[in-house]
């Protein structure tokens, strides 16, 4: 973990760069060249179920265009000056899943996903800012990333993509395979690849205090219920009908103030929102389920992994699976927090505590 970190431990990254400052870790994984051929990840982003982009450089101008592609379109395109990007390759590689847990020194519940970024020489997004805490981890082959810390966060108008107005570098580095740049939220960069590239991102989430408030004012819609009816036996004769009357407004704002809502209801918000999947993520049910008995003995053999799509927190005694919440003790307790923490159950392990809730798991397709 301390080459992962350019020889920090996990608790002086977080003191001295977490939010803060940037870091560069050379060698951070020694001989990482990634998990992906360039025909592989040209692959990936034919799929209708993976996220994908190309970004294509002409100049100073970047032109945007969204997956999925066909094939033909990747043979067009020229030598340089050209990258492709696939979103959540953890859902797809089981390496991707692997490379994200080295990163669990920071909460699963702000963890997002592993990016990949594949380009030919030029290739890049262009100068911005990410409004989040991101390792850029370099695979095979070698990128140059300038950064900046800038208060001068204006954007080009009317672009495709978010890039930076103006942008001057303050330092600069060559990247090559295992290297790892850490960077601060708000922190200008701009990778270009030197020679055919791929670059490994991990995010994570920063939602903003109006999603926040918004998720729990649709948390508080669908869990409330305030009875009675609006109701006035003392109406008196207003001299201007069409007027908002101060009775009227003292009963509406009685009835406000009934809504009321504790730490509990705030636990619960952000576990079921945290949890929850993407929008575009489904999971698939396995076509020929095993017994219970069946699954029970396959899991005992060879262990169980969580679907990498699956997210799984908890706090205290309730569980949050997938936007749902889950109450949970005793030996049970134990076996889902392992399986939480680490993404998987060891094989000969004694999981009959968990095995009616893991069973059925495994038949939404949660498990693996």
């Amino acid at each position: 973990m301390t080459s992962l970190l350019g020889g920090l431990t996990p608790q002086n990254f977080l003191t001295r760069h977490w939010h803060k400052t940037p870091l560069l870790a050379r060698a951070a994984i020694p001989g990482f060249l990634g998990f992906l051929t360039p025909a592989e990840i040209k692959t990936l982003a034919t799929r209708a179920d993976v996220q994908s982009r190309l970004v294509i450089r002409t100049g100073k101008r970047f032109e945007m265009r969204h997956g999925p592609f066909r094939p033909i379109d990747f043979k067009s395109l020229p030598d340089r000056d050209w990258t492709v990007l696939v979103q959540e390759l953890n859902h797809w590689v089981p390496d991707g899943a692997d490379l994200l847990n080295q990163f669990n020194f920071a909460p699963h519940a702000r963890l997002d996903d592993l990016m990949v970024s594949y380009a030919v020489p030029g290739g890049g997004v262009g100068p911005h800012f990410d409004s989040y805490d991101v390792f850029l981890l370099q695979g095979f082959g070698e990128r140059r990333w300038s950064i900046a810390k800038t208060r001068d966060l204006e954007l080009i108008p009317n672009s495709d993509l978010k890039i930076l107005k103006r942008f001057k570098p303050q330092s600069t580095w060559d990247l090559d395979a295992g290297d790892l740049l850490y960077l601060p939220p708000q922190y200008a960069h701009d990778g270009v690849a030197l020679s055919e590239c791929f670059t490994y991102s991990i995010g994570f989430r920063a939602p903003t205090h109006q999603e926040w408030v918004d998720n729990f004012l649709d948390y508080l819609r669908d869990s409330l219920v305030v009875k009675g009816r609006y109701a006035d036996p003392d109406l008196a004769l207003q001299s201007h009908p069409a007027e908002l009357s101060d009775q009227l407004l003292k009963k509406i704002r009685d009835i406000m103030q009934s809504v009321r809502w504790n730490d509990a209801d705030i636990r619960s918000c952000v576990g079921r929102n945290l949890s929850e999947p993407k929008n575009h993520i489904f999971f698939e049910p396995p076509e020929k389920p095993l017994t219970k008995a069946r699954f029970m003995a396959k899991a005992y053999e060879k262990g169980l992994r969580l679907n990498p799509r699956s997210r799984l927190l908890f706090r205290g005694n309730l569980l949050f699976i997938n936007g749902e919440e889950i109450l949970f003790k005793g030996e049970t307790r134990r076996i889902l927090i392992q399986l939480a923490n680490n993404s998987q159950l060891s094989a000969g392990g004694n999981l009959a505590a968990a095995a009616d809730l893991l069973y059925a798991w495994y038949l939404e397709g949660w498990l693996n």
